[in-house]
């Protein structure tokens, strides 16, 4: 029997993670702008100051698991709003997409942000990634378009 659950990512996940981080740069155009190495990843979430926590969705089919999507975030404060979850990434592999997968991680995020008494979600979509903003739309996601992105790499 076939079924999706949602579950904490594992370290042991981190390698499948990481080709989903991959799959989802190759689908933004801009494969060669993943530099995070496997063990800065891992440790980021699993060292001894973790800055990230993640969701992976799990396809289950015969006792065969694989995670085919995830919904990977931190916490963010804002001087106005207080605590709030930012999600960096949320990602379903390309022939899982369209099963609600997308909605199953949100719903779970949005747990989270009701057990850690957050006052909100906050992400960034990219201007012609149309389906991605389909799916915000239906979540009744609100768009700004007077902020900029700014950053500066070291």
């Amino acid at each position: 029997m076939e079924k999706i659950t949602i579950r904490d990512v594992r370290k042991e996940d981190c390698p499948r993670i990481m080709e989903l981080i991959q799959e989802l740069a190759v689908y933004e155009k801009a494969p060669e702008a993943v530099t995070v190495t496997f063990e800065e990843f891992e440790a980021a979430g699993f060292g001894e100051n973790p800055v990230w926590k993640a969701f992976a969705a799990v396809h289950t089919d015969n006792d065969q698991e694989t995670i085919v999507g995830f919904a990977l975030y931190y916490v963010r404060y804002s001087t106005w709003k207080g605590c709030r979850l930012y999600l960096e990434d949320l990602v379903v592999t390309e022939s899982f997409r369209g099963k609600r997968i997308g909605h199953l991680l949100f719903e779970r995020l949005f747990e989270e942000v009701r057990e850690k008494k957050f006052n909100g979600i906050n992400w960034q979509v990219l201007e012609w990634n149309e389906p991605a903003i389909r799916f915000y739309k239906k979540l009744n996601a609100s768009f700004d378009p007077e902020w900029w992105n700014a950053s500066i790499d070291f």
